[in-house]
């Protein structure tokens, strides 16, 4: 039971995050989402950092061998695998009109939740692997470790969710349209998760491997999206301070709790 609900906490934030659709009637400063997006990367750097690459090394270590090899290949293999996913997969960012990935005939809105479940996706994969790592004897990961991963990276998709339901919402789209586009764009977190943690499982001797490819992909969304659109025009330093802010609680929340 308690495993279920790790794996639909970051899930429950995003949701959360859609439904101020319900509750906000103008459209979202941007001084507050320059500091939402720079806290989100924070969180993410952080978390990539505390919760996937040191249990990952540690976890070589105490597997023998090299020590190094596994964060380093499965660190290289999760930027491949999201720079993949972001050249094939047809997506739209919410600071610029021109599509990404493959053409289409998608709708933007549509385009607008692809962007965000691409963002999504290695945050699932980074909760199931340290779920796995949680569930299996001898890996150093504790059942509480995974829960602040979970809670860390909750906290930081409810700002998320907003930032994906509002612009829906001012752009046309109703608010029970805006916020269920909110809520799909975070349902393949707790589907990554589930396949991660199942392959995770099978195999104990890549699970180190597969903590540092979660560990990349968080990174690749942190330098490919989350960090260019914070820092674009004015009020830069907001979303710089939003990082600062988010690293740090995630840092805490790992150290302390984990």
């Amino acid at each position: 039971m308690e495993e279920a609900f790790v794996l639909i906490i970051p899930f429950l934030g995003t949701a959360l995050g859609a439904a101020m659709v319900f509750f906000m009637k103008r459209q979202m400063s941007s001084r507050l989402q320059k500091l939402l997006l720079g806290f989100a990367a924070g969180v993410m750097i952080a978390a990539s950092v505390w919760s996937l690459l040191i249990p990952a090394i540690e976890m070589a270590r105490e597997q023998g061998g090299n020590i190094w090899l596994p964060a380093a290949a499965g660190f290289l293999l999760g930027m491949g695998f999201l720079l993949l996913l972001d050249t094939l997969v047809p997506h739209m960012h919410l600071d610029n009109d021109k599509p990404e990935g493959v053409k289409s005939e998608l709708q933007k809105s549509t385009m607008l939740m692809l962007a965000v479940t691409l963002h999504n996706l290695p945050e699932g994969m980074a909760v199931g692997v340290t779920l796995a790592g949680a569930m299996l004897d001898r890996t150093g990961i504790s059942m509480a470790g995974a829960m602040v991963l979970a809670i860390g990276i909750a906290i930081q998709n409810f700002p998320e969710g907003a930032i994906i339901s509002m612009p829906m919402r001012n752009a046309g789209s109703s608010r029970p349209r805006a916020f269920w586009y909110g809520v799909l764009s975070g349902a393949v977190e707790p589907l990554g998760a589930l396949l991660t943690l199942a392959l995770a499982e099978q195999v104990t001797a890549v699970l180190p491997y597969m903590l540092a490819l979660a560990a990349g992909a968080m990174i690749y969304v942190v330098v490919e999206e989350l960090i260019p659109e914070s820092q674009a025009g004015e009020h830069s330093n907001i979303a710089t301070v939003g990082v600062a802010v988010g690293f740090v609680l995630m840092m805490i929340l790992d150290v302390a709790l984990g």
